[in-house]
């Protein structure tokens, strides 16, 4: 089981690299660079790039909106290239609200866009001369949609690989379905290994029976926030605010994919109150309904037992990367939090 760690995309993103090398030395694997409506993510993971030595190095994720899947290849190749061949793609359709909010792009066919720029971003690594005629994307652009004057190009670099991994976050049935056909990792959010089967095994086992062997075994990422201590448990409090913001206020009511997810977990009814108290301005009146259940067994916070049986029920759901924040209040805390989950993780 990999240990992977998310950095923070709202501030302060140069000191944390300046401790990533100690990270990476207390056993590290894999580091993850979200791109909300923040920094941009790709600059951030050059950085990376040039101060780690082993790292590997995923974007956590790039929406698929506001690149071309063509751009999406050659960002990936590039970042591979100053790696050393160090990088994921991670992949993800973000929601309506940052897509036609902030980028002005129509949020439509998250599926069949996010399986056609998958195709595209394989095609480019292959040096091939890219043709593509999808249902949502045509290479070269089609006379009458443009001059005319497009012609099939193929990357003019060579690639450091021609299969770069690429990971899908999904959390909607047919998303991890397409997830589990077509791509090496899957990075859900808000992960109960308890109820991952019932949740998700039906689109897991539907899209594996279509997969490629090429593919290799699907990556499952699990993201998980770490504390080992008995004076550990106040640190559980802190995901409340997170769980609230996306349960309730991440999308509209009818729109919100993690209301959604809430709900299949089986918290309709706090679900439901959650996301009016959010939408309607009582933000800590909804937080203090997301279930604790819930904020519990998504977690890595208590005891070095329990934390153990954790990652146990984490690896027996078939979750192969941990996708960590350590919540120590230093830095050498955070270092001793790392080098213990590598171990109960081993």
């Amino acid at each position: 089981m990999r240990i992977g760690m998310a950095l923070n995309y709202s501030g302060g993103f140069k000191e944390t690299v300046a401790e990533l090398a100690d990270y990476e030395k207390a056993g590290l694997d894999i580091v993850f660079v979200a791109e909300a409506y923040s920094f941009d993510a790709v600059s951030q993971m050059g950085y990376i790039a040039a101060r780690t030595e082993r790292l590997e190095i995923a974007s956590g994720i790039l929406p698929i909106y506001s690149r071309t899947p063509t751009l999406l290849a050659m960002t990936a190749a590039g970042m591979d290239y100053v790696s050393d061949g160090r990088f994921t793609l991670g992949l993800g359709a973000s929601g309506p609200q940052v897509i036609e909010g902030f980028h002005g792009v129509p949020y439509t066919a998250p599926l069949g866009r996010t399986r056609e720029v998958i195709e595209i971003c394989r095609k480019v690594w292959e040096r091939e001369r890219v043709t593509y005629e999808g249902k949502h994307y045509t290479l070269p652009l089609p006379a009458d949609k443009g001059t005319g004057l497009g012609k099939p190009l193929k990357l003019i670099n060579h690639p450091v690989r021609s299969r770069i991994p690429i990971v899908v976050a999904a959390i909607g049935p047919k998303n991890v379905e397409l997830t589990a056909e077509i791509a090496e990792g899957w990075e859900p959010i808000f992960y109960m290994p308890e109820k991952a089967a019932d949740v998700w095994g039906p689109s897991l086992a539907a899209g594996k029976a279509k997969r490629d062997a090429s593919l290799g075994e699907l990556d499952v990422i699990a993201q998980a926030a770490l504390y080992i201590g008995e004076e550990g448990a106040g640190l559980l409090e802190l995901g409340r605010s997170m769980a609230a913001l996306y349960i309730g206020g991440m999308g509209a009511k009818g729109k919100n994919f993690y209301n959604e997810l809430a709900c299949r977990y089986g918290y309709e009814k706090e679900a439901e109150q959650i996301q009016e108290l959010y939408l309607a301005g009582s933000k800590k009146e909804a937080e203090a309904l997301v279930p604790q259940e819930l904020l519990e067994k998504m977690s890595l916070i208590g005891s070095e037992g329990f934390v153990r049986d954790r990652v146990q029920a984490m690896r027996e759901s078939g979750v192969t990367t941990l996708n960590v924040t350590p919540l120590g209040r230093t830095h050498e805390e955070r270092i001793r939090l790392l080098e213990k989950v590598k171990e109960l993780a081993a």
